[in-house]
């Protein structure tokens, strides 16, 4: 919520214009490209916006592939911290898993289970969004959180599958591996052109504020897991 409040706030001073401010706020307050795309429909974005928000929030998402993992080993972060932070601070759970995937599998485990856990904020905010904006169209329910708890409920009570879930669990990596290729083969010249400086530049503020006050918050043991 204050997330996204700030990043309204932001956009309004910036001047950015209303419909990409909001998605670019609930892209970094709740789970970047995902929850674009739930809001977007119902805030009634046309193309435009839609692609302004989403390309300012996969850029961040690129930047922070490389950059989270390294401040971790430079600040020494345990395993547990950094999957906290990650998923506290990255905006897609794409990335957020290729970044934890790097420093540990604790980081993965923690930050993946986080960050999902947040996803779940695509649903109020689709209803807020819809009965403020008197819209009719249809929410999106963030159906990969069920598909990833039903994965976590049949590795636990079907042992004798574990050989298959390993399989399961390679393949998804490899998955994982040409998603982020994907990502990164998007980021271009024209990418940065048709976001524009304005957004671009909320997007990066509201998120460096994001980053930095959860990883003091992380390294003063404020919060933790």
């Amino acid at each position: 919520m204050v997330a996204m409040l700030l990043g309204l706030g932001l956009g309004y001073l910036i001047h950015v214009g209303k419909k990409p401010a909001f998605l670019i706020s609930a892209g970094t307050a709740i789970c970047g490209g995902s929850a674009i795309a739930a809001v977007g429909p119902i805030a009634e974005a046309n193309e435009e916006e839609m692609a302004v928000a989403l390309g300012s929030v996969f850029i961040l998402n690129s930047v922070a592939l490389f950059l989270f993992p390294f401040t971790g080993s430079v600040l020494h972060m345990t395993q547990s911290q950094f999957g906290l932070w990650s998923a506290l601070a990255i905006h897609d759970t794409s990335s957020v898993v290729g970044a934890t995937a790097r420093y540990g599998p604790t980081a993965l485990a923690v930050g993946t289970t986080i960050k999902l856990a947040r996803a779940l904020w695509i649903v109020p905010l689709s209803f807020v969004t819809a009965l403020t904006l008197k819209s009719k169209a249809r929410i999106q329910w963030p159906w990969f959180i069920l598909i990833f708890c039903l994965a976590a409920v049949l590795n636990t009570v079907l042992p004798a599958w574990n050989h298959a879930f390993s399989a399961l669990n390679q393949l998804g990596k490899s998955g994982l591996t040409v998603t982020l290729f994907l990502i990164g083969t998007g980021l271009n010249r024209k990418t940065l052109q048709r976001v524009g400086f304005r957004p671009l530049l909320q997007g990066l503020t509201l998120w460096t504020i994001v980053g930095t006050s959860t990883l003091a918050l992380i390294l003063l043991n404020w919060i933790h897991v």
